[in-house]
């Protein structure tokens, strides 16, 4: 009896781009089978299809055609496929999806977008035009890693031209703030506009310790003559720490903002977890490389305690002042457990030299704040806020961070909308949410706070004393369960 194998009957593979004809047909041949190697598939398909061509492979990660061309610097234009010589396969492979609105509080009603997997287009760009082929060639049922190439058809300098010119366009920010979350670095145009919007006129601090922190930051990027004259590495590090609420965010952002102010900007990286598909390790080794790329930087860890575990406290430690050098890069950690940090961190000169503390407001800060909101409450004709509740309220407002008087003003402000009618207008919902988007976006005037036309009513005479008054009482009761 012969027993048969199955080497006895399964034919050995065949090149994928044989039989074969178009690049259409090459990709879809290959994704509907075997996938071996997709972007070898395609190159010998296209090169076959186009002999005598030079043809560029070019991955989209560094080098995105398409948002150059979105930005206004190329055009693009579908390839007619009833030009093809082969038209039993379709010439693209696209999904149509529903994006909806970011915000449904901001209106819109959402949009339809395309995410491609397969084209073909020509490029122009100045005076010249390519042909282009774009793949999403990933092989296996892995989502990573990403291999997303374009396949540019042209004289090969022209090409590395176009490359260098994409390539740098893509590698710098345009109103935008690196941030590194999930594994790699993303550009963030809403954290730019939101640092747009932070002032250290608006931040709230000792006039000395304001003074001190800004002139720090900018000496230091001042400084690179004076530090390369001493021999002295040209980096720092600074930590913001204290109780939460305390303004150490909104100065990180104000700081930001003086940055992209100066001329050049200094870019901000802001560094939002480790935490990703890869280990820790590798995120900070892509954080300092980063660093040094974009040299001199602004780098910021908040919530430098939660992010440096004592999993990765060496290996950061060895980035901040190991062999490489980190020319240019001012550090900032923000924590509000300054205890929780390691000695080598906290407590050795090379590393965080300059530490400030944000600590609960004292009285006068105190006042200042709640003339913020008897400013910001000016010309709300049904809430009578006299001049004598600030220092009042700061009165019983010992102990309490800014966030903490935030909260009691936004309740109060809240309870007293809820009793007057029983439910609010659309218009002083919106009212309320802008007050309650925080005390980052302070206008308060140096001079005299906005003046009250009152009598000589008693404090308790006015709903929004005894209603702030209620909150702040709960406020500490809850402040002080915990």
């Amino acid at each position: 009896m012969t027993i048969s194998t199955s080497m006895d009957t399964v034919a050995p593979p065949q090149d994928a781009t044989e039989a074969v004809g178009s690049v259409a047909e090459a990709f879809f041949h290959n994704a509907t089978a075997r996938r071996i190697d997709t972007d070898a598939v395609l190159l010998k398909t296209i090169q076959n299809n186009h002999p005598g061509v030079p043809v560029t492979t070019v991955p989209e990660l560094h080098c995105n055609l398409k948002a150059y061309a979105q930005a206004g610097h190329a055009s693009i234009e579908a390839v007619d496929p009833t030009q093809s010589e082969h038209q039993a396969w379709p010439q693209t492979l696209k999904w149509t999806v529903f994006l909806p609105p970011a915000r449904r509080m901001d209106g819109g009603n959402g949009t339809v977008a395309e995410q491609v997997f397969f084209e073909s287009y020509t490029y122009r760009w100045k005076d010249m035009s390519f042909l282009v082929y774009f793949a999403d060639g990933r092989d296996g049922g892995s989502a990573n890693p990403h291999i997303r190439n374009q396949y540019i058809l042209g004289d090969e300098a022209v090409v590395r031209t176009l490359v260098a010119t994409v390539g740098r366009h893509d590698s710098v920010l345009h109103d935008e703030i690196w941030v590194y979350n999930k594994g790699f670095w993303q550009k963030d145009r809403n954290l730019y506009r939101s640092i747009m919007k932070s002032r250290w006129e608006d931040v709230i601090l000792d006039k000395p310790l304001k003074e001190d922190l800004v002139g720090t930051v900018q000496h230091f990027y001042d400084s690179q003559e004076q530090y390369n004259r001493l021999r002295v590495p040209w980096k720092r590090g600074i930590i913001f720490y204290g109780p939460p609420g305390n303004g150490k965010t909104i100065s990180i952002k104000a700081t930001m903002h003086t940055l992209y102010s100066r001329n050049p900007p200094v870019p901000t990286l802001y560094v939002k977890t480790l935490v990703s598909l890869v280990p820790p390790e590798f995120s900070i080794d892509s954080i300092f490389a980063k660093a040094r790329q974009e040299a001199p930087c602004y780098l910021v860890f908040e919530d430098l305690d939660s992010l440096v575990t004592d999993k990765v406290r060496s290996f950061f430690l060895n980035a901040v002042d190991g062999l490489s050098e980190n020319e240019g890069i001012l550090m900032v950690g923000s924590t509000n457990h300054l205890d929780r940090l390691d000695p080598g961190i906290a407590k050795r000169p090379s590393r965080f030299d300059r530490k400030y503390l944000f600590s609960d407001p004292d009285f006068d800060q105190r006042v200042k704040y709640c003339q913020y909101w008897q400013k910001k409450l000016e010309d709300n004709k049904e809430i009578e806020f006299p001049d004598e509740i600030c220092p009042a309220a700061a009165e019983i407002t010992d102990g309490f961070s800014f966030a903490y008087i935030q909260e009691a003003f936004v309740s109060a402000l809240m309870a007293i909308a809820r009793e007057k009618d029983g439910f609010q207008t659309a218009e002083e919902a919106g009212s309320m949410t802008t007050l309650h988007e925080a005390w980052d976006v302070l206008d308060i005037a140096d001079g005299q706070p906005p003046s009250w036309s009152g009598d000589n009513k008693n404090l308790d005479d006015y709903v929004l004393w005894r209603t702030l008054k209620n909150q702040i009482e709960l406020l500490r009761k809850e402040f002080s369960d915990e």
